[in-house]
């Protein structure tokens, strides 16, 4: 018996194509939850579910191609998802969109397109899946905000910061709201974490972010993705409601 109970459950995981959403999955499926892979990118996300299946013990992850931000494609995917395994027991919002521009740069487009993925992208698979949710007895609610949406960011543009902030209202409000029902309700707000959209950052920024934690390095996904496996397990029943940050001590309140 492992640590962790994941056996028999089902998890759809956003940004599943890549970086700390590609790792969330792949940690699940290797302990026994079955993994809706979901991505707007086609070629990635068939790449990222032909991994996972190969993987030896991995349960099973089938990719699903949706936009986020895009309401109608949320609709839709759930109900591909809900007919493929008939069931949703856990909904891991990975899917995210990271921008470096300066407060006077920051047009209206970018603003609402930020805003539009990593907030009410999520906002919306949960709402979507709601019904599923509470027809299990394992509900699971996972919001992966950032150290940006606890104090303002570094490095990044306030669009992100306003997103990822709205991510932890959000967590603490549906984790009051969806508490009858027994599902729980947390996000992770990791630090600077080294995936591929970091790659908007230069070495020297990096470097600058690293320096800033008390272990002197950024995140690696597989961090962050231990974490998810916790919250989406038996064991974390009674934590809703929290932040959990996964950061090195970049940001410790």
């Amino acid at each position: 018996m492992g640590v962790l109970t994941l056996t028999g459950r089902v998890a759809i995981v956003t940004g599943a194509a890549q970086g700390i959403g590609y790792y969330a999955a792949k940690m699940l499926c290797e302990n026994g939850m079955k993994a809706a892979l979901v991505d707007f990118n086609r070629e990635k996300l068939k790449k990222a579910a032909a991994e996972l299946n190969a993987l030896p013990g991995c349960a099973e992850a089938v990719p699903f191609v949706c936009d986020v931000s895009d309401e109608k494609a949320i609709e839709a995917a759930i109900g591909e998802i809900a007919g493929r395994f008939g069931q949703i027991d856990v909904v891991v919002n990975g899917a995210g969109i990271l921008s470096a521009t300066k407060i006077q740069d920051i047009q209206r487009e970018e603003w609402d397109r930020i805003l539009g993925v990593n907030l009410g992208g999520s906002f919306f698979m949960v709402q979507k899946a709601l019904e599923y949710l509470k027809r299990s007895k394992h509900g699971r609610i996972i919001n992966i905000s950032s150290v940006a949406g606890r104090m303002g960011g570094v490095e990044n543009s306030m669009s992100y910061a306003a997103s990822k902030g709205g991510l932890c209202a959000i967590t603490r409000g549906m984790a009051r709201h969806l508490g009858p029902f027994s599902i729980t309700v947390n996000a992770i707000c990791p630090g600077p974490t080294r995936t591929p959209i970091m790659d908007a950052y230069s070495e020297e920024a990096m470097a600058n972010l690293a320096s800033k934690n008390f272990l002197g390095r950024v995140g690696e996904p597989q961090d962050v993705a231990a974490g998810v496996c916790y919250l989406a397990s038996e064991e974390a029943g009674y934590v809703t409601g929290i932040m959990l940050d996964i950061n090195g001590g970049f940001w410790i309140g």
